[in-house]
């Protein structure tokens, strides 16, 4: 509740700010006594105290007198419509709404969406220069548009000036309840928000798997300062983009997990069926969005199975060839200018595009366990109120059979499940064994 009230009282106050700029403007144009250009001197809040989400965002960004003036245009149509009623406007000689003034009409008699011709009218009136400044905001460049800040919505994209000015559904939530909206799995936003309970010291990895995550951690932990502060940011790649390759059930999803819930990031995993689309264009529009969202939010993207979409480009035969190495070509070209973390993950290094291993800052091997590692899993895996039968050696059964740690929790799920079938007696070796025989008659080897 704290979060909603300080949101509210800044939006308050930027509200009001916003009104004071509109009139001075309407005064402006109609000749009612304002000193030409006085709308810029008119200085919005001071919000330098404040610790509303939406504070954070204006000083983080640092916007500038025409970016918060847009910020606040779009939040108007949901925090207080009735201030652009004045669009609404007619003008008496013709009988038709004032064109300058921008807007689109929804409906005949239905509300009425700001354009960036509507930020030129308050920002600048009949100034072109004032008016053309307000083009910059709009330009697909611009942190507003590159990061899905604001969204021309069902406008022309060749004059975006006319285009709906739309605030994004998860800054809303943010600069109102204090909460990010939660992206919702779909067609048109192929990735869900991927979770662990576990923590480090549960994870059984290799020392050199292991070692060579801290690299991750340490550009998480340092990167900002990296690219700001050392003013590396002109001589680096944004972001940081890894490789994590090895068996299934090797720990590769778990450590993407982990990665965001030791940093505080949430972590996202790319639906490669949801991505796909045999339509034109439509494979680029879905990644698109989520690489947008992800560098708003600064989210770990990952990408199981990454090779579906970052394989190997063919020999070019036919159209639809040339259409799947154009595919390749813009996710190279996407992967490689995001401003965050991203890791794909792939059974096998061999079947990825030569051209990715080149943009990796760091490649992962997750090996199969070693005995010692083994055994570790399966003493780790039980329940405490598991009871082991005595004639059980785990030891053994870690040394005699090479499974992945992955599928050693498959196997102490269906023995665990025998016993509780069972009145929770103790598990046997046979339990075990058996649980071993249906791991390895997935893999297509015998028992």
């Amino acid at each position: 509740m704290t979060k909603i009230v300080e949101n509210a009282a800044d939006l308050e106050r930027e509200l009001t700010w916003f009104r004071s700029v509109l009139e001075a403007r309407i005064k402006i144009h109609f000749g009612e006594g304002a000193t030409e250009g006085s709308v810029l001197d008119l200085a919005p809040p001071d919000l330098g105290g404040s610790s509303s989400e939406y504070a954070g965002f204006v000083r983080r960004h640092q916007l500038s007198f025409v970016e918060r003036l847009a910020l606040v245009l779009a939040l108007v149509p949901h925090l207080r419509p009735q201030l652009l009623d004045v669009c609404f406007a007619r003008e008496p000689t013709v009988d038709r709404r004032l064109t300058e003034l921008g807007g689109v009409q929804l409906r005949s008699d239905g509300e009425l969406l700001p354009t960036g011709e509507t930020l030129a009218f308050i920002v600048g009136g009949d100034d072109l220069a004032l008016r053309f400044s307000v083009r910059l905001i709009l330009d697909p460049q611009h942190l507003f548009i590159r990061h899905g800040v604001l969204r021309l919505g069902g406008g022309d994209e060749v004059t975006p000036m006319k285009a709906p000015l739309r605030i994004s559904e998860e800054l809303l939530c943010l600069f109102t309840t204090g909460e990010p909206r939660r992206q919702s799995r779909g067609p048109g936003f192929p990735a869900q928000q991927i979770e662990t309970r576990v923590n480090w010291e549960d994870v059984v990895l290799h020392p050199g798997t292991r070692k060579s995550l801290e690299e991750i951690q340490t550009w998480i932990e340092h990167g900002g300062t990296l690219m700001e502060e050392w003013g590396m940011a002109s001589k680096l790649r944004p972001g940081y983009r890894s490789l994590f390759y090895g068996p299934p059930g090797t720990g590769k999803t778990m450590t993407a997990c982990l990665l965001g819930k030791s940093t505080g990031r949430e972590v996202y995993k790319v639906d490669i069926s949801l991505v796909v689309s045999k339509y034109l264009g439509e494979t680029e529009k879905n990644l698109g969005r989520v690489f947008d969202q992800a560098e708003h939010q600064g989210w770990i993207l990952f990408f199981d199975e990454a090779d579906a979409l970052f394989g190997k480009r063919s020999e070019t035969r036919d159209a639809h060839d040339r259409y799947a190495n154009q595919q390749v070509s813009f996710l190279l070209q996407r992967i490689e200018t995001f401003d965050g973390i991203s890791i794909l993950a792939s059974n096998l290094r061999d079947n990825l595009d030569d051209a990715f291993a080149r943009r990796f800052e760091s490649i992962i091997y997750f090996p199969m366990p070693r005995a010692e590692e083994r055994v570790r899993v399966w003493r780790q895996g039980f329940s405490p109120r598991a009871r082991l039968d005595g004639s059980v050696d785990l030891e053994k059964i870690a040394r005699e059979h090479e499974l992945a740690g992955g599928a050693i929790m498959n196997v102490i799920r269906y023995a665990s499940l025998q016993a509780l079938r069972e009145g929770g007696r103790p598990l046997t070796v046979e339990d075990l064994l058996q649980g071993i025989r249906k791991e390895y008659a997935k893999l297509g080897k015998a028992g």
